[in-house]
């Protein structure tokens, strides 16, 4: 089991920037794909971004690419989601996500995934 817990979230202006951490416990974390979700009020959790656990394949949502990075440590069993020229629209509870079934691919159903942090609040003011 993966255990992963968020940290980083805040209040920022738009156009501003914040990168989110995952640390991700568990003896083989490091050997998982690791995603990021998000959900705003009243809608549906959605893909953001994921990495395979090498690192070197990173899939990201349009509404994101292009503002937001995804990267990993596993040395420190650690997921990044640095997130720039942020917007209204960004504002979410940001999960991190993983299942141990998935190395070199990240599926972007929240479904596919069993191991959830708690997340990590997000908010952009106009």
């Amino acid at each position: 089991q993966v255990h992963p817990v968020e940290s980083g979230g805040g209040l920022v202006q738009a156009g501003g920037s914040l990168r989110l951490s995952c640390v991700a416990s568990g003896r083989t974390s490091s050997t998982y794909a690791m995603v990021w979700f998000r959900q705003a009020p009243g809608q549906a959790r959605e893909f953001v971004a994921g990495i395979t656990w090498s690192g070197n394949v990173k899939d990201y949502s349009d509404s994101v690419k292009g503002r937001f990075t995804i990267s990993r440590d596993n040395a420190k069993n650690t997921v990044y989601l640095q997130m720039n020229r942020l917007k209204p629209g960004d504002t979410a509870i940001y999960y991190c996500a993983a299942n141990p079934s998935f190395r070199v691919t990240t599926p972007r159903s929240p479904r596919e995934y069993d191991n959830w942090g708690q997340g990590t609040q997000v908010t952009v003011s106009s």
